[in-house]
C-alpha cells in the first residue's frame, strides 16, 4: 500500500532490492511524478533537505549518504541552493497533504519511527481520519492496486 501511494510508478518488485528500492529523499528532488504528488512541495523540499543534514550530521562517515547528497547536489539545482544553507530539523509527526494521480487529494497523518538499532531506518505510517474523504480515497487505491488474487479453481495446463 506504501509503495502504490508513494511511488506507483515505479515497478512493483523495486522495493525488494537495495540496488532498486526508492529512496524518498532522492525522489523528492529526481523523480517528477513523486514530485507532483505534494501540494506543498517546497514545504516538502525544506523539510527533506534539514532532515538529511541531521542524519548526515549523525553519520558523518556513511559513505552511501555522501554519495546520496553529491548525486542530489550535482543534478538538482533546488537543492544545491537548500542544501548550501545549513538547514537541520527532525520531523517526527504532521500532516502531508498529497494529490495522487489515481485518487486524487488526500490529506494524511503520518507519524516517522526510527528503528532501534544501528542502521538508521526508519518507519513512516500515514492514517486517514475516520470516516473522511481521505479514508475513502485510500480504501479505493488499495482496492485498485491490490494483487489479483489467483482463481483456486481454475485448472492449470
Amino acid at each position: 500500500m506504501g509503495h502504490a501511494l508513494l511511488a506507483g510508478h515505479l515497478a512493483p518488485e523495486s522495493p525488494d532490492s537495495p540496488a532498486t528500492r526508492p529512496n524518498l529523499t532522492r525522489m523528492l528532488f529526481l523523480d517528477e511524478q513523486y514530485r507532483e504528488l505534494f501540494t506543498d512541495w517546497n514545504g516538502q523540499a525544506q523539510l527533506g533537505v534539514a532532515s538529511l543534514r541531521l542524519v548526515a550530521g549523525r553519520h558523518p562517515h556513511d559513505r552511501a549518504l555522501a554519495e546520496l547528497i553529491g548525486q542530489l547536489a550535482m543534478n538538482c539545482d533546488e537543492f544545491a541552493t537548500r542544501w548550501a544553507r545549513h538547514p537541520v530539523r527532525t520531523c517526527t509527526s504532521g500532516v502531508k497533504h498529497l494529490r495522487h494521480p489515481l485518487v486524487g487529494a488526500l490529506d494524511l497523518s503520518f507519524e516517522n519511527l526510527v528503528i532501534p538499532g544501528a542502521s538508521g531506518q526508519r518507519l513512516i505510517a500515514y492514517t486517514a481520519e475516520p470516516g473522511s474523504p481521505s479514508e475513502a480515497a485510500l480504501r479505493l487505491l488499495g482496492s485498485v492496486t491490490a494483487p489479483v488474487a489467483e482463481d483456486p479453481t481454475a485448472v492449470r495446463r
